[in-house]
Parts: C-alpha cells; structure tokens; sequence
C-alpha cells in the first residue's frame, strides 16, 4: 500500500519504521525536513518536499502531530495535504473531537478522515504493539488492516467519527491521574524515610499496580537518566483538552482538574520539556 506519514517524532518514527518494515510504500514528509531525510535513508524510502507533495505519493496518509494546531496546519492551505489526492486520511495524535470534525469538514468531498489514536509508549511504538482506538466501524477499518497491523497489537472500531480522540482523551485523563497519585505516594514515602525502589516493589506488587508503572519504572526511579517519552507540557495539553470536552459535555471532572492544575505549576516551573514521570520529583519539592 502507498502510505504518507507526516510526524516523526518520538512516536511517529518508530511508527513509520513498522510500516516500512512491513512492506508498504512509504513516503515521509516531516516539518524539520532533516529528521524525514535521515529517516528515508536509514529505512530506504522517499521524501516529500511539502504536505501536499506526501498526499500525491499515497493512497492513505497517516499523521502524528502534537496537538490540533500542528494538525490543523499540515492539513490545510495551498500547500497542505488535503490539497493532493490521496483520499484516506489517518490522524493518530492526541487531537480534540472538534478538531477531527474540522478535519472531516475541510477534506475533499470523496475523502475519508479517520481518528486512530493510540495508547502505547515510545517502545510500544517501536515493538508495534501500540493499542488503536479508531474512530469507524469495522468495515470501515478493514481496508486498513494492513496499515493497523503493521503498528499495533490491536485495532478496536469505535463507531462514530471522533471517537476515538474521545477514548483516547479518556485513557490520558487515567494515566495522568495515575502519575500525579503516584508521585503524591512516593513523595509520602521518602517523606518517611522509605528507600524509592524498595516503595516501588511493593507499588507493582500492590492491587494498585498497572502496566505503565512497571514499564516506566526506570523513568520514576531515576528520570534524569533516562530518555524523554512523554513530556510535562504534552500532558497539560492533554488535560487541558480533556476538561474543556468534559464541560462541553456537562460531565463533573475534579480528580482531572487537580491532575492539570499540578502539571500547570510544574510547567510553570520549568519542568515542561522533561518527562512526565518527573511530577514525582516535583511533587517532593512541593509538599501542597
């Protein structure tokens, strides 16, 4: 299959690789034309000089863009990708459902627009064992069986355009939520004198234990040894979407309300471009 990928960053690399790897078409096109370049060569596969250059070179264009700005300026204008004519759009990144309705809105008329977030961090992303929440049916998804195989463990259909940004939304608030109370629990623990690693075996031992914590363990213990997976600021952008849904919605959300105003502060801060899993150090400093 000819495939467009737009987005390469910490996620979007590695997610192009499987794709590659699998056989597909691939043509990368990347706001730093550098990082698309570097890419191609190391996975033998072209370039697009624009936006519109990728819609040309494919069938189906995947994104995975930071937020509904970065989005919202690759698909759009003279130059964007709905000016070529590729006709299957994909946008797997953290977007607002209002965003994914624009984007339905300003595709061309025969085009299909489908929201596919995943759930999945960097080595996820890499292992190709990411979870897609897409925002179609089945029969619309299984044409891009082979696009979804290729990327993650397991695809499900959600039905309704702008779905998928909705769940995708909702497992962020979770998985912020579990940050910031883990980061209130080991600050409460090294408070007492309890050795971090030691507070953690029990943790992942505990009836509180999830996947992320084992996987992001090193990160918790030991941040700034580690690479960035998923910033401070990222988070807050996610949280700061996620309650504006909830108040559209008229749905109560005040753990998530706590979760975003202690990542504002930490980015605030300056812990904005470091990992989310640094809440924990923040938290430690900041005993409110």
């Amino acid at each position: 299959m000819r495939i467009g990928f737009a987005g390469l960053g910490r996620m979007g690399a590695p997610m192009a690789g499987n794709l590659a790897r699998a056989g597909h078409d691939l043509t990368l096109w990347n706001r730093s034309a550098s990082k698309a370049v570097a890419l191609a060569d190391a996975l033998g596969c072209a370039v697009a000089d624009s936006p519109r250059a990728l819609s040309d070179a494919a069938d189906v264009v995947i994104t995975m863009l930071a937020d509904d700005p970065s989005s919202k300026a690759v698909h759009g204008g003279p130059d964007g990708l709905f000016a070529g004519t590729a006709r299957i759009y994909i946008e797997m990144g953290t977007m607002s459902p209002d965003h994914i309705g624009w984007l339905a809105d300003e595709a061309p008329a025969d085009a299909t627009v489908i929201d596919a977030p995943v759930s999945g961090a960097t080595q996820a992303a890499a292992d190709a064992q990411l979870l897609i929440m897409a925002g179609c049916t089945a029969d619309e998804a299984a044409p891009l069986a082979p696009v979804f195989d290729a990327l993650g463990k397991r695809t499900i259909c959600l039905g309704a355009r702008g779905s998928g940004a909705v769940m995708k939304l909702a497992v962020n608030s979770l998985i912020h939520g579990l940050n910031q109370t883990l980061a209130e629990a080991m600050a409460l623990v090294g408070a007492a004198g309890i050795d971090s690693a030691d507070a953690f075996d029990v943790i992942e031992a505990s009836a509180a234990a999830a996947p992320m914590l084992h996987y992001r363990r090193p990160l918790y213990l030991d941040e700034a040894r580690h690479d960035v997976t998923f910033t401070v600021a990222l988070a807050r952008k996610d949280m700061e979407i996620t309650a504006a849904l909830a108040r559209s919605l008229g749905t109560a959300m005040p753990q998530g309300l706590v979760t975003l105003e202690k990542l504002k502060q930490a980015e605030a801060a300056g812990y904005a471009a470091r990992d989310m899993a640094s809440i924990v150090q923040f938290m430690r400093k900041d005993r409110s």
